[in-house]
Parts: C-alpha cells; structure tokens; sequence
C-alpha cells in the first residue's frame, strides 16, 4: 500500500510543478487552460493519496483546490473571452 501512495504522491507533485509552470508562462489562454486540466490530475492524486494515508489536512487542501482548478479550467477552456 505504501508503494501506491507514494507513486500517487510523486505523480501529484510532478505534475504539480509541470501545471504552475504551464499557468506562469502566459502562453495563452490554451497552455494555461491545459495547466488547470493537469492540475485537476494532481488534485485528484492528491486526494486519492491523502485518504489512502488518512491525512485529512492533505485531502481537505486538495479538495478545495480542485474546485478551484475546475474553475479555472471553465474560465481557460470553456468560457468564450468576454469582447472589449
């Protein structure tokens, strides 16, 4: 059990670091679109992995932070850009 949790833990920081990077860079609406989708991925990782190991601060951050990345996705990916 303990190999899945860390595997989940590494795939969450990883890709983790890989979305902020995407979302920094100002490449556009679509990079960072895709960053939110990616970290969407970390955050479910990251739950999937805090309530494997019982850490409820762990799974209680990421879950609010997927509500917040989903947003983000809608408002990068989904949302036509308001004219003006």
């Amino acid at each position: 059990m303990q190999t899945i949790i860390t595997i989940l833990k590494w795939t969450a920081s990883i890709s983790g670091i890989v979305a902020a990077l995407m979302a920094s860079l100002d490449s556009g609406r679509r990079v960072t679109g895709w960053g939110f989708v990616i970290f969407v991925g970390s955050s479910i990782c990251w739950i999937v992995g805090a309530l494997l190991s019982k850490d409820a601060a762990l799974g209680t951050q990421n879950a609010v932070l997927f509500a917040v990345n989903l947003f983000g996705v809608y408002r990068y990916l989904i949302r036509q850009k308001p004219d003006g």
